[in-house]
């Protein structure tokens, strides 16, 4: 991490609903000691300790040095958006059950710090989806994944009813609950869940599947991040719902279309320990597809991995 010769500046960006009070007066002791300033924003100074600087949202990541997600991998993603394009790495705190993109526990936090001020870590370079030709309710025209984008059925309103095009030439039809694009990264996520590949977030490809296809294209579809894809609802789909990393940001009316493209190197994820992280992601995927609660998953758990907190 750099500075501008001004103190170092880490932003927070909080889990929603959980309790995170305690991870941050870890961070602002050490900021305290350190000479740093934590930033969040506007409105969340409430829900940390210590004092901090509020900045409106969409400037968070400008305002920063570098980014600290608490939470899991939901709120991992949302520091990725917050940061999209910046440059500006992000840390990954695990308060969360599982935790696939997040590295440090808890316990960790001032020494994960102080060797992301001092650079004394590594940069994963993630690509994201960039999702254009729609009208999102916030007001923009554009979205950032860096998960997935999928055009989901809305129940009672009928299904999926989209023609594939890639680079302008028709490639087939899906007829199903949703269609799903999504990253290496997000390869594990709904596209996993819909029967796609797990694809190395070390590759450079875009995944396309179809969950519970009726008809039409019924096997997921690997392109080259090169490839420009687009969707179309045509005129004997439903009205479907426009989600970006789960979030749901627009109705799609028949008639609809848009392009989804790649956006190399559009977040930097810290790794403080690549080994480790990946041993531990091993462990946790491959506990994806056991039929067990979260907290009977730990007990499954080698210890190192098996003390996150509820």
């Amino acid at each position: 991490m750099t500075t501008d010769g001004g103190p170092p500046r880490v932003g927070l960006v909080l889990h929603p609903t959980r309790d995170v009070f305690s991870v941050s007066e870890q961070v602002g002791r050490w900021a305290a000691e350190q000479g740093a300033q934590v930033v969040v924003a506007a409105g969340d100074a409430a829900r940390v300790a210590g004092p901090v600087l509020e900045v409106p949202p969409e400037e968070l990541a400008a305002a920063c040095h570098a980014l600290v997600s608490l939470g899991g991998d939901g709120t991992m993603l949302g520091a990725l958006r917050a940061s999209a394009g910046t440059g500006v790495p992000v840390l990954g705190v695990n308060l969360g059950r599982v935790g696939v993109l997040v590295e440090v526990e808890p316990s960790e936090v001032a020494p994960a710090l102080q060797r992301v001020v001092e650079g004394r870590y590594s940069v994963e370079a993630r690509p994201a989806l960039r999702v254009t030709g729609v009208d999102l309710e916030d007001g923009s025209t554009s979205a950032v994944a860096f998960n997935d984008v999928a055009l989901s059925r809305c129940p009672g309103d009928g299904i999926a009813s989209a023609a594939l095009s890639i680079d302008g030439q028709g490639y087939g039809v899906y007829r199903c609950d949703a269609v799903i694009v999504a990253t290496p990264m997000g390869s594990t996520a709904y596209s996993y869940a819909a029967g796609g590949p797990v694809v190395s977030p070390t590759l450079s490809a875009m995944v396309v599947a179809p969950a519970s296809p009726w008809s039409g294209i019924s096997r997921p579809v690997v392109l080259s991040p090169e490839d420009h894809l687009a969707l179309e609802l045509l005129p004997d789909s439903g009205v479907l719902a426009l989600e970006v990393d789960g979030r749901v940001l627009a109705p799609l009316a028949p008639g609809a279309r848009i392009e989804v493209v790649e956006e190399r190197d559009a977040g930097h994820v810290v790794r403080l320990d690549r080994a480790r992280h990946d041993r531990r992601s091993r462990v946790k995927l491959s506990l994806l597809d056991l039929p067990l609660l979260p907290e009977e998953l730990r007990e499954l758990l080698p210890r190192e991995l098996g003390h996150a907190p509820d």
